[in-house]
């Protein structure tokens, strides 16, 4: 393998992890802080809110595993390996 080409793979994989994980992260906190707010001013709807919100951080969580998914892909099945 091309040292530059693995090198640059392992660049775009740290990237690629790093990046897709940002998004997410912010996303669930700031999710996390209006359903807080939200179960704080009305107590009787703690049962919907609390569903709706672990269905929203799981979706954003799939982000962040596509993220490790390319990365892995480029470290161990690189399609620009020639």
């Amino acid at each position: 393998m091309n040292p530059i080409v693995a090198a640059a793979s392992v660049v775009a994989a740290g990237l690629s992890v790093g990046l897709a994980a940002i998004g997410p992260g912010i996303g669930q906190g700031t999710a996390s802080a209006q359903a807080v707010e939200g179960i704080a001013r009305q107590p009787e709807v703690e049962g919907r809110i609390r569903g709706t919100l672990l269905l929203s951080l799981a979706f954003m969580e799939s982000l962040t595993i596509y993220g490790l998914v390319v990365a892995l892909s480029l470290l161990f099945a690189n399609p620009f390996n020639g």
